[in-house]
C-alpha cells in the first residue's frame, strides 16, 4: 500500500510541476503585456478565495485555520512569497522561462546552505561539497566576466534567495502550527500585501487577455491542489525530488511557445544544480 502511495505522491508532483509550469508561462505572457503588480494582485486574489474555500471546510472553520501562536512570522512568511512572486514573474519577462529556472533550481541548496544559521540544523560536509558544486552551476550560468553576463540575471538569483527564506520560514513556523494554518496565512496576508500595491497599477485588460487571467487562477489553485494531495498520500523525502522536473516543462514551454533557446552553458550549469539538489535531497533523507 505505501508503495501505490508513493506511486501515486510521484504522479501527483509530476501533474504539479507541470501545472506550474503552464502557469508560469501565463505568468510570463500577462507580464509582457501588463503590470506585473497588476497580474500578481488579481491571481492573489483566486487564491485567497481557494484558500479560505479549502478552510472554511475543514473542522473549525476559518477560525480554526487562522489560529497561530506566530502571527508576525506567518504574515511576513505571506508578504515575502508575494514579494518573491513578482520578483520571479519579472525575471521571465528579462530572461525567459529557461534562464529564469535554470538559476532558480539553486533554491533547495539555499535552503541547505542556510539551514544551519537559521535553524539550527546540521549540515555535513558532503552537503557543503554538493552546495559549492551547485553555486558552481549558478555561475557558469549568469557567466561573470565573459562579456556576456546580463546583470537581470540576478533577479533570478534574488527570487531564489527569497524563495529559500519562505521555505525556512516555513519550516520553522511548522513546529508550532499545521499546514493549513501556514497555507491560509499565505493566501490571505499575500492577498492583502499584493491588494494595497498592486492596485495602484491596474490597467484595462482586453478581453482575451482576461480569459488568460482566469486561466492563470485556474492554474494556481488546481496547483496547489495537487500539491496538498501529493504531501498527503506520500512522504515529502520520495516525491520532491521530482519536483525538479518544473525545470524541464517550463524550458520546453520557453523553447515550443516563446522561442527561446537553451546555451550550452545554460544547459551545463542548470546540470550541475539539479545533481547537486538531488544529492541533498537524498543526504537529508539518509541522515534522517
Amino acid at each position: 500500500m505505501a508503495e501505490q502511495n508513493t506511486r501515486l505522491g510521484i504522479l501527483m508532483m509530476v501533474t504539479t510541476t507541470f501545472i506550474f509550469a503552464v502557469q508560469d508561462g501565463i505568468s510570463q505572457h500577462l507580464a509582457r503585456e501588463y503590470n506585473v503588480f497588476m497580474v500578481v494582485m488579481i491571481r492573489y486574489w483566486f487564491f485567497a478565495a481557494f484558500v479560505m474555500t479549502v478552510a472554511s471546510r475543514k473542522a473549525g472553520g476559518l477560525m480554526a485555520a487562522a489560529a497561530t501562536e506566530q502571527p508576525y512570522v506567518q504574515a511576513f512568511r505571506g508578504v515575502l512569497l508575494a514579494a518573491e512572486i513578482c520578483v520571479m514573474v519579472a525575471a521571465f519577462t528579462f530572461l525567459g522561462l529557461v534562464e529564469s529556472h535554470a538559476v532558480f533550481a539553486c533554491y533547495p541548496l539555499l535552503i541547505a546552505a542556510l539551514s544551519g544559521p537559521v535553524l539550527g540544523e546540521r549540515v555535513g560536509w558532503r552537503r557543503w561539497v554538493a552546495i559549492g558544486v551547485g553555486f558552481i552551476g549558478v555561475i557558469i550560468i549568469l557567466e561573470p566576466g565573459f562579456g556576456v553576463f546580463r546583470p537581470e540575471a540576478v533577479i533570478a538569483v534574488v527570487s531564489a534567495l527569497m524563495f529559500a527564506l519562505y521555505g525556512l520560514l516555513t519550516r520553522y513556523v511548522a513546529r508550532k502550527d499545521s499546514a493549513a494554518t501556514s497555507f491560509f496565512w499565505t493566501g490571505t496576508t499575500g492577498a492583502v500585501a499584493m491588494t494595497c500595491v498592486g492596485i495602484w497599477f491596474w490597467e484595462p485588460m482586453s478581453q482575451s487577455n482576461w480569459i488568460w487571467m482566469g486561466a492563470l487562477c485556474i492554474t494556481g489553485a488546481l496547483g496547489h491542489f495537487t500539491l496538498i494531495k501529493c504531501y498527503e498520500v506520500a512522504e515529502a523525502s520520495a516525491v520532491q525530488p521530482f519536483a525538479y522536473l518544473q525545470l524541464v516543462f517550463a524550458s520546453a514551454i520557453g523553447v515550443t511557445i516563446f522561442s527561446e533557446t537553451i546555451r550550452t552553458n545554460v544547459a551545463v550549469g542548470a546540470a550541475l544544480i539539479v545533481a547537486a539538489g538531488l544529492f541533498t535531497l537524498w543526504r537529508q533523507r539518509v541522515a534522517s
